[in-house]
């Protein structure tokens, strides 16, 4: 029998209003996950996330937002707070869930598998800023990242999402 490859599936996250969410309720979608903060000069790029989101127009994908006050306490909101800001001033209707860690030993676990290559069986990239963007198959794996100053917008990460939303699950 095949090893199934990790994937992000066994997580779970919590909501703003402290329920959990299974990761698992986004099987078969092309998943761009995404450290979020909104005291940082990057800010902007959550309407850009939700101009991809829009863009691309399609049930099979989905962007999940993590606000992390892991770099410079760009993150000052708590629960709802966030969620507030994120749709007032960006028109974000994409899931944002509730604060977490996302670098170094008391790491989100599902940032811990999304970082580390012996986890991921992928490859290894830490976040160095808020806004690193990591893009999972349909099949939960890891496919691949991008720099924060990446923007969400850019052609390399539309094109990449639009290959990953053409192939078909394992």
């Amino acid at each position: 029998m095949q090893e199934r490859t990790p994937n992000i599936y066994s997580f779970k996250v919590k909501k703003v209003n402290g329920e959990e969410q299974p990761l698992s309720a986004f099987q078969n979608k092309v998943v761009l996950i995404v450290n979020t903060a909104s005291e940082c000069g990057l800010t902007p790029q959550l309407t850009e996330l939700q101009q991809l989101k829009d863009e691309i127009n399609n049930p099979d994908f989905e962007i999940l937002g993590f606000p992390a006050n892991d770099f410079g306490k760009q993150e000052p909101l708590e629960g709802s707070d966030i969620t507030s800001f994120c749709e007032i001033n960006h028109g974000v209707k994409f899931p944002v869930f509730d604060k977490i860690i996302v670098r170094g030993e008391n790491a989100h676990p599902l940032y811990q598998f999304l970082s580390d290559k012996k986890q991921n069986a992928k490859l290894s990239s830490k976040p160095r800023w808020n806004f690193h963007k990591y893009l999972v198959n349909k099949n939960g794996e890891l496919e691949d990242y991008f720099l924060p100053f990446t923007k969400p917008l850019n052609s390399k990460i539309k094109k990449k999402i639009q290959q990953l939303l053409n192939q078909n699950t394992q």
